[in-house]
């Protein structure tokens, strides 16, 4: 069973499963039943879902196939489901639909049903069509399955007894609730014309009250009018993203040679002028009067909304046939579609979407075999405010406070589903009106935050409420934290700098060691440098001309910033001074914190973090070997507790005066994982605004080097637990001292050695390449990488005779020969890595893979490499193929991966390509080394 397709709904837009979509077409038939051939978990979750949309009691068979029935077929099971079908319903049809687990067995489902007419008698088959349709989950889509049923109707039943036209046009209904397909047949009927629609869940899907309970409603499109559509005068089929091989409509064109004419959802106003338009010439009937002054009345609708939608950019997502028709509609109406995403991989889709925007000069995004975490990172980007689709929406509704404007399948918070109509001119009426009004809602909760960011020129905080959905507005401090990537997940693209101005610290962490002049580990307490506060300022100048979003300048060692006030002091003094916008915020262990909290108030201080790992001294105790305060050295408890005191003093102050704290706990597994909790709670009652619970970083030297590291499951348990008391932080990279960038993107080692000299910083101005190279986070090569590759590659020297003669006096001194050799002594290894810290992410899940080298002993950090996301499950990975050779051209010059878990498929991939995969949970240096030793390298 494949999750991506089955199990969440909340991860895959429309990727439910093709028996789903299957069961709604026969639905749609008159006197039918379905019986899922398979485990009772599908037949449970199709009812669950329809249920909830409906609000109609569904009736669904399983054969609920055991152990036994998946080792040894589960023939008689369907057998005699099959016979209960018929003695409890008597229907006229009933559909077998197939589940991954039957088709993963192989399942001959068409001989199974033979048998059993023979054995029940073959004058069952003239009473009773049984109509086999391969729906596996794992093999495609909702939509998928719905058109695939509808053809295995037709060509189960569609048997023409004369062989002469009968006067009538079949009506192909896509995907539609009970409500639309109502509104489409009174459109007809005002035709006056004969008609065949299939299928026609008007009645099956929502049935009237009445007093006795019917197993089998008296509804859908009659067995004789489908026996009979291969004698009507054409087709029009509801689906121009439908695949040849899945249309019904194919299929009558071809067997019985009926005109087949495709269009869309009548969704809006081209597409319903077209559907219209087709009815009107194939019966020869003009287009009847009452639909003529309905669009008259849609047209003023859409002049009176036009001033609310024109402020409307849309995230569409839906079945690819939805999502076409909607991105017609926004196009209509002034509404922006910034992201088109549908979850199944259907090229059609994508190749009409781009012709229908080709002409629009706004950003969108279109995706096809999407996910949710996509949709919603999207959204984030392009500043959606409006979503378009079904309610599994929801959830990034809720994060990015935007509204969802409810169509297509399932609805599952809201009742009414099944009676809303979005068809036709009176339809999409309704749909425009119902989108400008969660425009002017959304007007309406933020206009007062908009103005004051607008007009607002004063110094003084102001609090306002805005609504039930937004936080109390705060100016000053909170509106810098709006930009602050640290304190608040969305402001990802957003950059800060930490500036290494702090090389000495007042106590010694038994899990600390710092090193300077370090290029190659990223965590706190490493730099390449340590500048002095003169330096710091030409530095950030530098770099604030090369990285227009750097919002926030940072001090966080390498030891601490307050056992080196003076520098720290003067180094805000002096950015202050040229920037005075900037975020400033630092990062102590809090020792000095009750001597310097006013000057930090002076200094324009906003946001602060304090390390405090227990609230125990005892516990303390095992942490810090040493305090040093006041020209005093203290161990043990009594360190701790001095420590303490004035952690939790300056904590209150400062926070009573306005400044953002964040308190910083490293978990160390028996040492002080059980007390977290205690932790977290009083630092709250102290005032502080959020927690970041970090792992302990197992760094060689440091006393704590040999304990067993936290998981990430471990740590999300403990964030998880605390979140009920204080706001956690999930994004923490555990930076270095002298991090340059986005928190998903260090830079700093393009501005590695640029002590001050603006002269040697380039122009500042990123060229078009370098700013694609930066946004899909992949670092250019240094100057003296390159000149090196092109010593070790020679087929880089060009074909000249005078470059011939000098490749051949290189080879006979055996030049090249020992440059390739010691390139060979060099291994790069790609790291899946969530935090940059530990070898923690599924090659599968990665979007963008660590590249280290290792040659002599050394290990150093080389860059950051993008790729395209592959696995679009939670446990199981989509193989295709060409997204693994996507990811692989990313790192095939890599020996190894190391990742915490990968795929069969890939690791053998990999392995033809001659690069090993190591699967290990670690720190990435630790990790290495454990390759390079089962390389048998050392």
């Amino acid at each position: 069973m494949s999750s991506r397709n089955f199990v969440n709904l909340n991860i895959n837009p429309c990727k439910m499963c093709m028996p789903m979509g299957a069961v709604l077409a026969f639905k749609g038939i008159e006197k039918n039943m379905v019986i899922l051939h398979g485990s009772q978990g599908c037949s449970t979750y199709i009812r669950r879902h329809m249920a909830t949309h409906y609000n109609e009691p569904i009736d669904i068979a399983s054969s609920a196939l055991t152990e036994n029935g998946t080792v040894y077929g589960g023939s008689s099971n369907l057998k005699s489901g099959l016979k209960n079908m018929i003695k409890l319903y008597n229907p006229t049809t009933i559909g077998v639909m197939t589940t991954c687990l039957a088709e993963t067995i192989g399942e001959d489902i068409k001989r199974i049903i033979n048998e059993f007419y023979e054995e029940e008698g073959l004058e069952l088959k003239d009473k009773l069509k049984i109509i086999p349709v391969p729906t596996p989950g794992y093999g495609g889509t909702h939509e998928e399955g719905y058109y695939r049923a509808l053809r295995a109707i037709l060509e189960n039943l569609c048997k023409p007894k004369k062989k002469e036209k009968n006067g009538k046009i079949n009506i192909i209904c896509g995907n539609l609730n009970p409500g639309d397909v109502r509104n489409i047949k009174e459109a007809l009927n005002k035709f006056k014309i004969s008609y065949t629609l299939l299928p026609d869940v008007s009645l099956n899907l929502d049935m009237p009250y009445i007093n006795e309970y019917s197993r089998l409603n008296p509804g859908g499109t009659k067995i004789s009018d489908i026996e009979d559509m291969g004698n009507a005068v054409a087709t029009i089929e509801m689906g121009v993203t439908v695949d040849e091989a899945l249309s019904p409509g194919v299929y009558l064109r071809n067997e019985f040679d009926i005109p087949l004419f495709r269009c869309g959802l009548p969704i809006g106003l081209r597409n319903t002028d077209i559907f219209l338009k087709l009815v009107s010439k194939v019966m020869l009937e003009d287009i009847p009067k009452e639909l003529i002054e309905d669009r008259g009345r849609h047209l003023d609708y859409m002049i009176d909304n036009h001033k609310h939608n024109g402020e409307a950019r849309a995230a569409i997502y839906g079945e690819a046939e939805l999502a076409l028709s909607l991105v017609k509609l926004c196009k209509e109406n002034g509404i922006e579609p910034r992201i088109i995403a549908t979850g199944a991989k259907n090229p059609i889709f994508i190749d009409l979407v781009r012709e229908e925007l080709k002409d629009i000069s706004k950003e969108y995004i279109l995706l096809d075999d999407t996910d949710f975490e996509t949709i919603e990172k999207y959204s984030k980007e392009l500043e959606v405010n409006v979503m378009l689709g079904n309610s599994d929406g929801r959830r990034i509704a809720e994060k990015l406070h935007i509204e969802i404007v409810r169509v297509g399948f399932p609805v599952h918070d809201r009742v009414g589903a099944q009676r809303k109509i979005t068809t036709l001119y009176n339809g999409t009426s309704n749909l425009i009106d119902e989108i400008a009004n969660v425009i002017m809602a959304h007007k309406e909760h933020s206009f007062r935050k908009d103005a004051y960011k607008s007009f607002y020129k004063g110094d003084e905080p102001m609090e306002m409420m805005l609504s039930s959905k937004e936080e109390i507005f705060i100016p000053s401090n909170n509106e810098k934290t709006l930009t602050h990537p640290c304190y608040n997940q969305g402001a990802h693209e957003y950059a800060r700098m930490h500036i290494p101005v702090a090389p000495k610290c007042n106590i010694t962490c038994n899990y600390c060691s710092r090193k300077y002049d370090c290029p190659n580990e990223s965590r706190p307490g490493v730099t390449s440098e340590v500048l002095t506060p003169e330096e710091a300022l030409e530095k950030f100048k530098a770099v604030k001309e090369k990285i227009g979003n750097l919002k926030v300048l940072g001090i966080a060692g390498p030891g601490d910033a307050l056992a080196n006030f003076e520098e720290t002091k003067r180094s805000i003094e002096l950015i202050k001074n040229q920037f005075p916008d900037v975020t400033i915020c630092l990062s102590t262990n809090g020792l000095m914190l009750p001597f310097y909290a006013n000057e930090l108030l002076n200094l324009g201080v906003s946001h602060l973090t304090i390390t405090i790992n227990a609230v125990d001294p005892k516990i303390g105790g095992k942490i810090y070997k040493n305090v040093n305060f006041l020209g005093n050295s203290y161990t043990g408890e009594e360190a701790a507790e001095i420590l303490l005191k004035n952690q939790l003093m300056g904590l209150r102050y400062l926070s009573s005066k306005g400044m953002i704290c964040k308190v910083n706990t490293v978990m160390i597994k028996g040492i002080n994982d059980n007390h977290i909790e205690e932790v977290v709670k009083k630092v709250k009652e102290c005032g502080a605004f959020i927690t970041n619970i970090m792992q302990l970083i197992p760094v060689k030297g440091s006393a704590f080097e040999n304990l067993p590291l936290v998981s990430n499951i471990e740590l999300n348990t403990m964030r998880k637990k605390c979140e009920t008391h204080i706001k956690q932080m999930y994004h923490c990279k555990q930076c270095r001292a002298d991090a340059i960038g986005t928190l998903s993107l260090d830079r700093s080692i393009e501005f590695r050695s640029l002590r001050g000299c603006s002269s040697g910083c380039g122009s500042g101005r990123e060229t078009e390449k370098e700013q694609i190279l930066i946004k899909s986070k992949e670092i250019p090569k240094s100057e003296e990488l390159v000149e090196a590759e092109k010593i070790i590659k020679p087929e880089t020297i060009s074909d000249s005779k005078e470059a011939l003669n000098i490749e051949e006096t290189l080879n006979n001194e055996g030049l090249i020969r020992f440059h390739q050799a010691e390139a060979e002594q060099k291994y790069r290894f790609a790291i899946a890595t969530k935090t940059g810290i530990n070898i923690d992410q599924h090659f599968g899940h990665a979007t963008e893979f660590h590249i280290y080298e290792y040659f002599k002993g050394d290990i150093s950090f080389l860059e950051i490499r993008n790729t395209e996301k592959y696995c679009t499950g939670i446990t199981d990975c989509d193989d295709h193929e060409d997204k693994i050779k996507k990811t692989i051209m990313t790192i095939e010059d890599c020996s190894a991966v190391l990742a915490m878990r990968a795929g069969d498929s890939p690791v053998k991939t990999l392995a033809e390509k001659g690069i090993e995969v190591f699967q290990m949970y670690d720190g990435i240096n630790s990790g290495i080394n454990k390759a390079i030793e089962a390389m048998g390298v050392l």
